[in-house]
């Protein structure tokens, strides 16, 4: 099965192309650091990472902000390994008490927006006193989004990605770079 996956995961590569260096995204993540830290100093938000895409994103962002902060994760999911997203499912919802919190999420990508925002309206039923999301990349999809994410990273083409924490079929999260695959 190894060798498989190997070969499987060889020809994902072959059919992709750079999109972001890593040394592009360390900056990135850098000058994102700089604006949350801007806005949020001196809040003592909860910052959650959405699992499992925005984990390398949320590792090397949460080093750069110099301020207290609490941390946790949540775990919604729409594509379940697929390319394609479907119904949105928890497979851990936000902590339980939020009532009075800021409350920080970190995500990957802002495709259609649906999954982000059913977790700003979740944590705001759950009594958060402020919802600010921070996104790696915002996919241009050329249609209006439920949501837009309040720190953005970069911009993407409305291609399928992979690297950074983010997987193509459960593979290449691993990678230091954001690759897309070739129209």
């Amino acid at each position: 099965m190894a060798v498989l996956v190997d070969k499987k995961a060889k020809q994902f590569l072959k059919n992709a192309e750079l999109i972001a260096s890593a040394h592009m995204l360390s900056e990135i993540v850098e000058q994102m650091a700089k604006n949350i830290t801007t806005v949020l100093a001196g809040q003592y938000p909860l910052v959650l990472c959405v699992m499992s895409g925005a984990v390398v994103f949320s590792g090397q962002l949460l080093q750069l902000l110099n301020f207290p902060l609490d941390f946790d994760y949540i775990h919604p999911t729409r594509y379940n390994q697929t390319l394609e997203g479907g119904v949105i499912e928890w497979k851990v919802l936000p902590p339980a008490n939020l009532k009075g919190r800021v409350v920080l999420v970190l995500d990957d990508v802002l495709d259609e927006g649906f999954t982000l925002a059913a977790i700003r309206q979740c944590i705001i039923e759950e009594g958060a006193k402020a919802f600010y999301s921070a996104v790696l990349a915002d996919k241009a999809i050329g249609k209006t989004k439920p949501i837009s994410a309040d720190f953005i990273g970069m911009s993407l083409p409305d291609r399928y990605v992979f690297g950074y924490g983010m997987d193509i079929k459960g593979l290449w999260r691993n990678l230091p770079a954001i690759f897309a695959m070739k129209e």
